[in-house]
């Protein structure tokens, strides 16, 4: 579907349903980190390599961490073709018609969001904090694709896809670390099958 074809509805939810917050960040990151963090999400990018500078110079104990959020943009292709080809296996009717991705525009739609899942996921490692998500944001995004019908069930095994295959690029000790990370979004979609 292209915007032209979206409801009034859709559109609003859209635009409300930003599931990233850096409300409670105060207590660990001066106001100039929480500022590039805000604009990467305004922008819907992920950080840049300047970013990633000014952020190890600010915040200087989460540069191991900024290391990795990285490395996963840098790879993000590569970990999305990942999850896709893991929900096409699991559900490989999804994308026929009257599949849950059917037309290929819904499909795509869903490949976009699990770009933004890791880019949101890459704001909360590379600031150390797990509670980078917004209560307020994730209901609008629930509303969203309960509108839209979108597969609930697709959405989370693509998101647990990209948690595997962004921790198998990781050392293996650093895997528990980052996993918390991912976990925080996954728990937070699959409260939506609820």
């Amino acid at each position: 579907m292209t915007k032209s074809q979206l409801s009034e509805k859709v559109l609003e939810l859209i635009q409300k349903a930003r599931i990233v917050s850096f409300a409670t960040w105060q207590d660990t990151h001066p106001t100039e980190a929480i500022h590039r963090f805000q604009a990467a999400d305004d922008q819907g990018r992920y950080l840049t390599d300047e970013d990633f500078q000014q952020l190890q110079r600010l915040v200087p104990a989460t540069a191991e961490l900024i290391l990795v959020a990285q490395m996963l943009r840098d790879r993000v292709s590569d970990i999305v073709h990942e999850a896709r080809n893991e929900v096409l296996t699991t559900f490989p009717s999804i994308t026929q018609p009257g599949g849950g991705l059917y037309p290929p525009e819904r499909a795509e739609a869903c490949w976009r969001d699990f770009w933004h899942f890791l880019r949101c996921i890459t704001y909360g490692i590379a600031g150390g904090r797990t509670d980078y998500t917004s209560s307020e944001g994730l209901q609008y995004m629930q509303l969203l694709y309960q509108e839209l019908q979108v597969p609930l069930d697709a959405m989370v095994l693509g998101l647990e896809g990209i948690k595997a295959a962004s921790l198998k690029r990781v050392e293996p000790q650093q895997q528990q670390v980052l996993s918390p990370y991912f976990d925080r979004l996954v728990g937070q979609l699959k409260k939506f099958r609820e």
